[in-house]
């Protein structure tokens, strides 16, 4: 959970107070709709972040903290899901690469979460 709080933290931060930089590197003009979307979706980053940095101590997948795992595994997985198709036609961009593999990897774990439950009791 802190591994994918601290991801998400940083995702927000840049988004929410980078968005022309982020539209500029990822080729866009920074007009004004394409910034606000950036920065919502950075808010929204932010917002997960603090979910999960709270949700840390606490058994994820268990029924008590079952949204929170659902959450960010339908997350991580549509975005994963995403980033493989923005790989195959930019035929192999190192970028989109290693974002695909982060993406995937917490979809993986999340997955392993809701499917097989928390292997510990929750901290007290």
């Amino acid at each position: 959970m802190i591994s994918s709080a601290a991801f998400m933290l940083m995702l927000g931060l840049l988004m929410t107070f980078a968005p022309q930089e982020v539209l500029a590197w990822g080729g866009s003009q920074a007009r004004l709709f394409p910034v606000l979307v950036v920065q919502a979706a950075g808010a929204l980053y932010l917002g997960f972040a603090m979910v999960n940095w709270t949700a840390r101590g606490t058994a994820i997948g268990g029924i008590y903290s079952r949204p929170v795992a659902l959450g960010n595994l339908v997350h991580f997985f549509v975005v994963a899901a995403t980033l493989l198709r923005a790989v195959a036609a930019a035929h192999g961009s190192r970028v989109l690469w290693a974002a695909f593999v982060a993406y995937a990897v917490f979809a993986g774990w999340f997955g392993l979460l809701v499917f097989r439950g928390p292997s510990r009791e929750p901290a007290r």
